[in-house]
This record gives structure tokens, C-alpha cells and sequence, in this order.
């Protein structure tokens, strides 16, 4: 019991109250709220920061940054549902394709350009089977790219239909008859592990969606008509920019009035080049804003025995492998019905090349 007497004070806690309405209604009080730009802040209460809400560089900078990510993200899975939706090559192809290849070992894809013509074309052989009207080795290997044309009309045993241009086998026997003529014709233990056919008549499709291609014109072409240009094609020499049409007519042009000493090789040449002006449109930043619609156009231009992985793969491959030259097997002779001949030394070493660089 606490003693009541003077000097023996009883103990007890003292607290201390807020200010009073009167308080918190004083002119300085009120003054100070105004200045901070509202109402009197409580005590403990956290101090809102300015710099929080202002719009920085930096924060614009990562702001763009994941709208950049998520539209590659995007892009991603369009390109995966394109490519698993797309149609494959079959089951035919895939017996006679060699297995084992991987990315540390290196892979060698089989590339056929299909010169199929529908029946709105007025070519020779419209609705008739399909030639392979461009045959490309690729030899991919942790980010190195190096590619082989193969001339059209070289000669070459075809099995089970005998010696004659070596473009024939893919009208003959489709993929699988290529994959093994291309073997048998270039040997040196060359094996293919995978086959993509690049249908020309879906072509265009790919190269609106980029947006345009530019080409490098080396020599003015005048072309008699041929598929839909029934005027002929005429392109001036220098860079161009082309349509879908346009550079697939540029890509197809067999003879070259303007220019008759082309043959074959110049044909291939041209071909290669709007693959590579392909990938420097991919790479240029006009490409990025159209990447969905790219990657959605990409898998449904091609048939391939790889689904979605095996060609976001090769793709990236070729992307990031450098543009790289693209060597051709150089004929050393004429053959029958105009076929080329091409020395057993010139394949060894060409091969040796495409699989060692």
C-alpha cells in the first residue's frame, strides 16, 4: 500500500496525449501542412518521397526493357505453335536420315527449294511433281555456319531411276530419294541428319512479313515472262528493295538476256543472296516491331523432320553463325541432255570443307 505522506509520491506511468482540436486548427500547424502539399503528417507516419513517383530515365529505360522481353517472349511461343502445327516431312524421310548429331558435334541439314507451280501459274509443268530447284548443305556446330550449293543440274546416279540430273530425285522419289542421292553423289562420308523443304510458292508470305528484302542487283536482268510476270522481269543493277513476289522472281530467273553468260551458279547466287539479305533485314531493328508475324510465317514456308526445338535451333544457328560465303560445287565439264559433271576431286574437297571449315 503506497504511503500517503508528503515525500512518498506514489508510483504511476504518465502519458502524454496528441494536440487538441485547438491545436492541430494553430496557424503554424496548418501553415506546415500546406507547405508539404496536404494535411499535417502523424507522427511515425512514413515520409512519402518525391523521386518515388517521378517518371526517371531509368525507370523508363526498364520499362521498356520488359516490354522488349515480353514481346520476344511472345514471339517465342508463336514461333513454337507455329512449328508444331506446321506439316512435317513424314515418316519416309526420317528412315534414311543419320542420327547422332548435336550441337557440340555438329549437324548436316539437307535444304531442297521446291519449285512446285500451282495451277494459277503459265509455266511448263504446272500441277505437275515438284523439283527441287535448290539443294543447300548446311553444317551447323556451336555457332558456325558453313553451307554447300549443290548445282541443279549436275549429274548423278539416282537409285533405282539411273544416272541423270540430280534435281530429278526429289520429283522422283521426294526427300528421302534426295537425301540418298545427295549422299551417294557427294560421298566422303558426308551423312545428313536432317531435311527442310522450303516450298518457293509459300515464300513470299515470309519475306512480306519482314517487311521487304534488299537485295544486291550485280548484274541488270531482263527476263523473258515467266510464272506470274507475264511482262517479264527487268531489275536495274544495284540494291533494291523487293516484295515477296519480286524477290522470288529475282531468286528464280534462269536466263538472263542482259546477261548471257550466266548460267547455273549465277542462278544459285542470286539465291543465296536473298537468303542473306533475309537475315540482315532479320537482324536490322525494323524486323523487331514485326517479329510475331515473322515467327508465325517462318515454320509454315518449310516441311522438316524437326518440330519446334530442332528448328528455333537451326534458326538461331544461322542467325548468329555469321553471314558466311556460301561455297558451289564448281563443274569441270558438260554431261548429257546438259547436265554438269563434277570432278571426284572437287567433291572431296568441298566436303572436306563443309564438315572440318
Amino acid at each position: 500500500m503506497n504511503d500517503p505522506r508528503p515525500g512518498n509520491r506514489p508510483d504511476y506511468k504518465v502519458y502524454r496525449s496528441g494536440g487538441g482540436l485547438l491545436d492541430r486548427l494553430r496557424p503554424g500547424e496548418r501553415l506546415r501542412g500546406l507547405r508539404r502539399g496536404g494535411a499535417p503528417r502523424r507522427e511515425g507516419a512514413p515520409r512519402e518521397s518525391r523521386s518515388r513517383r517521378a517518371l526517371t530515365p531509368g525507370r523508363i529505360f526498364k520499362y521498356l526493357l520488359l516490354a522488349a522481353l515480353a514481346w520476344i517472349l511472345l514471339s517465342l511461343v508463336v514461333f513454337f505453335v507455329s512449328a508444331q502445327t506446321t506439316e512435317s516431312s513424314g515418316g519416309r524421310v526420317e528412315d534414311v536420315l543419320s542420327g547422332g548429331s548435336s550441337t557440340l558435334t555438329g549437324s548436316t541439314t539437307l535444304v531442297l527449294g521446291s519449285d512446285a507451280r500451282s495451277d494459277k501459274t503459265r509455266e511448263p509443268g504446272s500441277g505437275g511433281p515438284a523439283r527441287s530447284d535448290s539443294i543447300l548443305l548446311l553444317r551447323t556446330s556451336l555457332g558456325q555456319v558453313r553451307r554447300l550449293s549443290v548445282l541443279r543440274d549436275s549429274f548423278a546416279e539416282i537409285p533405282g531411276a539411273g544416272p541423270q540430273k540430280i534435281n530429278a530425285a526429289y520429283a522422283i522419289g521426294g526427300p528421302a530419294l534426295a537425301v540418298r542421292t545427295v549422299e551417294g553423289f557427294l560421298g566422303n562420308d558426308l551423312e545428313i541428319n536432317h531435311v527442310i523443304e522450303v516450298s518457293f510458292e509459300e515464300f513470299p508470305e515470309l519475306i512480306d512479313a519482314l517487311g521487304g528484302v534488299n537485295v544486291k542487283v550485280r548484274r541488270r536482268i531482263c527476263a523473258k515472262p515467266f510464272g506470274n510476270f507475264e511482262r517479264g522481269f527487268r531489275l536495274k543493277k544495284g540494291t533494291r528493295h523487293l516484295n515477296g513476289e519480286r524477290a522470288l522472281g529475282f531468286a528464280r530467273v534462269r536466263k538472263n538476256p542482259c546477261a548471257p553468260n550466266e548460267d547455273d551458279r549465277d542462278r544459285a547466287a542470286r539465291q543465296q543472296e536473298v537468303l542473306s539479305a533475309m537475315r540482315r533485314r532479320l537482324l536490322s531493328p525494323a524486323a523487331f516491331v514485326r517479329l510475331p508475324w515473322v515467327s508465325y510465317a517462318a515454320p509454315r514456308t518449310l516441311r522438316s523432320d524437326m518440330r519446334g526445338p530442332g528448328l528455333f535451333g537451326l534458326f538461331s544457328g544461322l542467325l548468329t553463325g555469321g553471314s558466311g560465303k556460301t561455297r558451289v560445287l564448281k563443274p569441270s565439264d558438260l554431261g548429257p541432255g546438259g547436265s554438269l559433271i563434277i570432278s571426284d576431286e572437287e567433291k572431296r574437297r568441298e566436303v572436306r570443307r563443309l564438315l572440318r571449315g
